[in-house]
């Protein structure tokens, strides 16, 4: 019998704090009325937000030297639905899924969709892969894909994207986003601009192909594997990709994916001002792309990323409407504990965001009183918002402190004994 957590158990926990709960969310919401806010919207506005999860998330990732594999680790895309569903119970906040090809296929998109729905999931964009061989593959990927100098592994690239669109069209997907490993470790390895120029060749192959009412996603990343030149290798390339392609593309944000010290909400706003901002791969880092848990690091670069978003938002900007999704490698942590934490996070630097007097913010930068501006940024990222989080949690059906009842359910424990250690690795990234 395949286990799983019931609403019963979830409830009996919520039910041992709820008393302490109440306390704090009136506590909270005397503060915020003395600022003029209404607790009650803040919380509607929580309950509202919504973050995808990676399928490959909820697998044990690695480094480039080893991988250490998990309890309990997902096999196939079913058992990773089950985790999705899971995270989505307790967090509320995660209801769509974003599958990766060819990973995740299966024979029948059909009942994997109606699967999905069993857990309260849907599909969000779904994701190729041009940066590893798969087994029977006629042409080799160590040298490129899109951007490959032979035009038969380009054409297979191409057809694998394609392939990707028609399988996401089955599952209700309306995005694809493409990332690809190309670049060069030496210099004379490639010629720069006859790469972009493939991959604008390969991309506007890819792009013919979108249905009426999707949209691309053109991910950049600055190293890794390539680390003496990527082809979309920052938020410039990707724009000019994007404004070459036409309205379809999009330039996806991962915030692993910028050089050291780089101002990332300041290019979220430039890209929200050019109607080409397609949404986020959230994470954090400390030196590079180390995807680690959102928030884990630099919480505060999250908030003001989330500050230009609804600055957005408020404003009704042209053309506004980000995608949200985690991508995180989960080397050390259970997964599961991690996309939790991590949604919370995000939750969290929303609601802040939202706190922000935005009209006292607009008057003093026109006085140019600078600390009155700065003192109004840190005194929304500052309030304890965890009662508002908690009691959206709540209200929704989820746990009241979803880590705690994730961890009393037994849950990985459970799925330690369906899942035996095949040695074979389903999810995660290396």
């Amino acid at each position: 019998m395949t286990f799983a957590i019931s609403a019963d158990f979830i409830a009996s926990e919520n039910n041992k704090q709820e008393a302490n709960l109440g306390d704090d969310y009136a506590a909270l919401g005397r503060q915020l009325a003395r600022r003029g806010i209404d607790i009650e919207a803040m919380t509607k506005r929580a309950m509202d937000y919504a973050v995808a999860v990676p399928t490959w998330g909820v697998g044990t990732g690695g480094t480039r030297f080893a991988r250490f594999p998990g309890s309990g680790e997902p096999r196939n895309i079913h058992d990773k639905l089950a985790d999705c569903g899971v995270i989505h119970q307790l967090a509320r906040a995660t209801p769509s899924v974003s599958p990766h090809f060819p990973w995740d296929k299966v024979s029948d998109y059909n009942a994997l969709r109606q699967e999905a729905a069993s857990y309260e999931l849907g599909f969000d964009a779904v994701n190729s892969n041009t940066f590893q061989d798969q087994s029977g593959q006629a042409n080799s990927y160590k040298f490129g894909s899109l951007t490959h100098a032979d035009k038969g592994t380009r054409a297979q690239a191409v057809e694998h994207n394609i392939e990707c669109i028609e399988i996401g069209a089955k599952l209700g997907s309306t995005a694809l986003t493409v990332w690809i490993a190309d670049g060069s470790n030496f210099p004379g390895q490639s010629n720069l601009n006859v790469a972009f120029d493939r991959y604008m060749q390969s991309l506007q192959a890819i792009y013919e192909k979108l249905p009426k009412n999707w949209l691309v996603f053109l991910e950049h990343k600055l190293y890794e594997p390539a680390f003496y030149s990527t082809v979309i290798s920052d938020w410039g390339s990707n724009f000019m990709a994007a404004m070459e392609l036409g309205p379809k593309a999009r330039c996806l944000v991962d915030l692993g994916h910028h050089a050291p010290n780089t101002n990332i909400e300041q290019i979220v706003s430039r890209l929200i001002r050019a109607q080409k901002l397609a949404g986020f791969h959230f994470n954090d880092s400390k030196y590079g792309d180390d995807d680690l848990d959102s928030g884990s690091v630099d919480p505060f670069r999250l908030f003001l990323i989330f500050n230009e978003l609804v600055d957005a938002e408020m404003r009704a900007a042209p053309g506004f409407s980000p995608a949200y999704m985690i991508d995180q490698s989960h080397n050390v942590t259970d997964p599961i504990e991690s996309l939790i934490a991590s949604a919370q996070e995000i939750v969290r630097a929303y609601v802040h965001a939202s706190l922000v007097d935005r009209a006292a913010l607009a008057a003093a930068q026109d006085k140019s009183d600078v600390m009155a501006g700065h003192r109004l940024i840190k005194q929304a990222f500052n309030t304890d918002v965890s009662p508002i989080l908690a009691e959206a949690r709540m209200r929704k059906g989820g746990a009241i402190d979803p880590l705690s009842v994730y961890r009393a359910s037994g849950y990985r424990t459970a799925k330690a004994k369906e899942r035996p250690v095949n040695g074979v690795a389903s999810a995660g990234i290396v």
